[in-house]
């Protein structure tokens, strides 16, 4: 199976390795060194690993060649670019994937097995200084420092993506952003209201790493620290085994069989392209909704 990774940054050589591994022929591309010509040089498929920015034209040109894809997430940062690229994609729709990889954290997993209807109150939430991300690197040159496509709500979605889809009816409020003076229009902080008792909150600015859910229901609460790997449901330590990278394998492991026509895994909420137009829809929706209340300082350079 012939795969092209499109984008040679720390994602797109993640998803190249993984391809690797999983007995793929795939070779990895830089975006600026991409020839639109390659879409038709006997692909069976294509990984999109660019700027969010700049995905509608590869999307297009892989929809006009019947070439399934694995886009990264978010899919589109605003309405209007959302709705043209699904549009485009319509062809190879059902057989295309959105990189929402944690749909198959276990921890996730465990509470898209749980019946949550009785959950009357629920927060996700994820932060880390941005500068302590990788060594030597560059926020301000980075796609994050980005007025279009970057910023913390579109950067560290899945928390977003998540809430949605395990809470679909919650309909979305205020969204409350801190920017930057040296880099307008990306936001560092944002909080994002859901239904009347759900909130979502993303940050660049954490001294330490944080990835928490916490939900409380009338028959149960549940406590999950992703990050310190504790898990508390009803004070009950559950215990969810975890490998970061097998997060991203199991993610490409069914992208490689909707390519070829093969049976998917069991996980609960495959993010293939047709079915997740609800949660890039809400994206797109709370990057529109973003109200900066504020200003963080500090050097970001």
């Amino acid at each position: 199976m012939r795969i092209i990774v499109i984008g040679a940054g720390s994602i797109g050589r993640r998803h190249f390795g993984n391809l690797q591994s999983l007995g793929a022929d795939v070779t990895l591309v830089p975006w600026r060194e991409f020839e639109p010509d390659r879409i038709h040089d006997g692909l069976d498929g294509v990984v999109i690993a660019t700027a969010t920015q700049i995905r509608l034209e590869l999307i297009t040109l892989c929809a006009d060649a019947g070439l399934p894809f694995y886009v990264e997430k978010p899919l589109a940062y605003d309405s209007a670019t959302l709705a043209a690229i699904e549009r485009a994609a319509t062809p190879v729709a059902a057989r295309s994937m959105v990189g929402f990889m944690m749909r198959y954290h276990p921890a996730f997993r465990y509470l898209a097995r749980m019946d949550l209807s009785d959950v009357y109150r629920f927060g996700f939430e994820i932060g880390h200084d941005v500068r302590q991300w990788r060594q030597n690197w560059s926020f301000a040159q980075s796609y994050a420092a980005s007025p279009q496509g970057g910023g913390v709500l579109q950067d560290l979605c899945h928390e977003l993506d998540m809430a949605h889809t395990l809470f679909p009816d919650a309909l979305i409020g205020p969204v409350q952003s801190l920017g930057h003076a040296d880099f307008p229009g990306v936001d560092f902080a944002t909080t994002v209201a859901l239904g009347a008792g759900g909130t979502v909150g993303m940050d660049y600015l954490s001294p330490v790493s944080i990835r928490r859910i916490s939900l409380r229901g009338t028959r149960h609460t549940v406590d999950f620290d992703m990050v310190g790997a504790r898990y508390l449901a009803s004070g009950e330590v559950i215990d969810l085994p975890f490998d970061r990278n097998t997060m991203f394998v199991s993610a490409m492991s069914d992208f490689l069989a909707l390519v070829g026509g093969q049976p998917v895994s069991d996980v609960e909420h495959l993010p293939r392209l047709d079915l997740v137009h609800s949660s890039c829809a809400l994206l797109a929706q709370a990057w529109e909704s973003r109200h900066f209340s504020g200003q963080v300082t500090g050097d970001y350079t």
